[in-house]
């Protein structure tokens, strides 16, 4: 479809489809119900001209049945398309629970992306075909905005707020990425390539740029080096909680509330550990706001997640940043 309609970029996706399909679908009821407006402009017009002889008595006509009928026709129509629409979000919004999850990191003015092996990249994102692929993000800096045209779909990355984006390309190429929100004087230039690979030319790439630590464990050696350890390792004299099958569970506060441990919870728990005590714990542990940045969090949230085991995945709060804060330690130098 988009084949002959060159303004618009190529598709790489059903979503992408769907997308297209609902935007033409759309623009064709608009047309359908403009149009008659238009063309009885004109022909009234031209009718009733000044000079031209026309009969301008127009008798009293009710007609109840017409004048509901525009009405509620175009209502029904546009609300068929709300219905659609709203689907299609949904569907956006919603990522399969074996999505492979990759990490990103949005700066002035580059994309960082960490894969689950540990490999990283800077403006280019390289996926297999077919896969549904979950990019959590989050920003070191200002509001940025990924955008994947051939995808047909976008998703504002914040700062100090975990947003999630889902899909799952369908056709091999190289695609454009780009920022689509104004973050200042090199944001035209923060841009990059989606790399859409088949199976085995993922797989070979994988192995091109294997390190010798996975994400998870590249968290474990920054959780130790941090002296997190000290406080939250079963050897520990146990003044912190252990963060063993932690990741994905409700944990009780101190004030009576239960909040769910994702990635927004760990995150906020290095950074504000006050903020909202675990119940049975002092609230003394210290901030590490100013020794770890976006990227080290990432590694110790993968960290945390990879000992609640391989079946967890980040709850649907962590995506719209809707679970509050909550400490994780509260004692000791662990974050």
């Amino acid at each position: 479809m988009s084949d002959f309609i060159q303004i618009w970029p190529g598709q790489a996706s059903d979503y992408a489809h769907s997308v297209d399909l609902l935007i033409l679908a759309f623009t064709g009821l608009i047309i359908a119900l403009s149009a008659p407006v238009f063309i009885l402009i004109v022909y009234f017009a031209v009718k009733y001209r000044r000079g031209h002889k026309a009969d301008r008595q127009h008798p009293m006509n009710r007609n109840v049945w017409l004048e509901t009928s525009w009405a509620l026709i175009p209502f029904v129509l546009i609300l068929v398309f709300y219905v659609w629409s709203t689907g299609l979000y949904f569907d956006l919004h919603q990522p399969p629970a074996n999505a492979m999850e990759v990490q990103v990191v949005a700066k002035r003015w580059m994309w960082k992306f960490q894969h689950p092996g540990g490999q990283g990249e800077i403006n280019e994102l390289h996926v297999p075909v077919g896969e549904p692929i979950r990019l959590n993000m989050i920003s070191q800096d200002v509001i940025h905005s990924l955008f994947l045209p051939a995808l047909r779909i976008k998703q504002d990355v914040l700062p100090e707020r975990y947003t999630s984006l889902w899909f799952s390309a369908d056709k091999p190429g190289t695609y454009r990425l780009a920022c689509a929100e104004f973050c200042g004087t090199d944001h035209s230039l923060m841009g990059g390539s989606l790399v859409v690979q088949t199976q085995a030319d993922y797989a070979a790439w994988l192995d091109q740029f294997a390190t010798d630590n996975t994400l998870a464990a590249q968290g474990a050696g920054l959780f130790r080096t941090l002296g997190c350890s000290g406080c939250h390792e079963s050897g520990s004299t146990r003044r912190a909680p252990s963060l063993h099958g932690l990741y994905g569970r409700p944990v009780a506060l101190s004030d009576g509330s239960t909040v769910v441990a994702d990635a927004q919870y760990v995150r906020d728990s290095i950074l504000l550990p006050n903020a909202q005590v675990t119940a049975g714990y002092p609230p003394i542990m210290p901030t590490f706001k100013d020794v770890v940045d976006e990227e080290g969090l990432v590694r110790l949230v993968a960290y945390i997640q990879s000992l609640a085991g391989p079946s967890a995945v980040m709850p649907q709060g962590a995506a719209a940043g809707a679970v509050a804060p909550q400490n994780l330690a509260p004692e000791g130098t662990a974050p």
